[in-house]
């Protein structure tokens, strides 16, 4: 074989021989891929079922929110005399919703409130507002953060576990002055004219703590501005009662 020939077939020899060798690596690195996604799948099956859990609980607490709301409402229609037999029926109603707390706290993994709580978010402001009417109905007093969540069956404290977030509980606060601008205009209707000043007192002391506070909440900004309304509509009652003679002497 002359030199030239040589040359040529060295790198064709070489070849035939690089390419006879099995690919050990590249076989090693895709069923690493194949692991990696299927443990990544199972992941995110794992927390869809959890999620699907976490929802299921939900939809039950949303339900017995809605029956307090139903029973709360009853309020508007109901003489001052007949409120304490009423508050006590809503109160009766309330160890449903701890159990529900329950029931979704002791699905939650650890630490992961702020990863699942959209999911209850909405329904714990109401149910923050339903507490604190109650707590206004029975004693024509301001709800505590503390004194909600007992009756919710939750913590105050990020670090004790499922809690009440204070923007969430102010929420609820905010709702309350809302509804007691029907229930002042409702309550003339019924003849209770003392009723109305009382709540005129409480909403404008409300609103004053609320001008204390520098929100920066998008959300719960807006809604703070909303309750200067409901004030001016609670004191519009509270003229058209005085002027017309109607006011209960002090």
């Amino acid at each position: 074989m002359s030199k030239s020939e040589a040359e040529v077939a060295t790198p064709m020899d070489q070849e035939g021989v690089a390419g006879g060798q099995p690919e050990v690596g590249s076989a090693d690195a895709a069923e690493g891929v194949l692991q990696l996604f299927s443990g990544i799948q199972q992941s995110f099956q794992a927390e869809h079922e959890l999620r699907e859990t976490i929802r299921s609980s939900v939809r039950e607490l949303e339900q017995t929110a809605r029956e307090i709301f139903t029973v709360t409402q009853g309020m508007h229609q109901c003489p001052s005399k007949d409120v304490p037999a009423l508050c006590a029926k809503i109160r009766a109603m309330f160890p449903t919703v701890r159990t529900h707390f329950a029931a979704i706290r002791d699905t939650l993994p650890a630490n992961s409130y702020y990863r699942f709580n959209d999911h209850w978010r909405f329904v714990i402001q109401r149910l923050c507002f339903l507490a604190s009417l109650l707590v206004y109905l029975e004693s024509e007093k301001l709800a505590t953060r503390e004194s909600v969540a007992e009756l919710l069956g939750v913590h105050t404290k990020q670090e004790d576990g499922f809690h009440i977030d204070l923007d969430d509980f102010l929420m609820g606060l905010l709702s309350v002055a809302n509804e007691l601008s029907r229930l002042a205009v409702n309550s003339v209707i019924l003849g209770d004219y003392q009723r109305p000043f009382a709540i005129s007192t409480f909403v404008s002391d409300l609103s004053s703590g609320f001008r204390l506070l520098n929100l920066k909440n998008d959300g719960l900004r807006k809604r703070f501005d909303s309750l200067k309304y409901d004030l001016k509509k609670i004191e519009e009652v509270v003229y058209d009662v005085s002027i017309r003679g109607l006011k209960p002497e002090s």
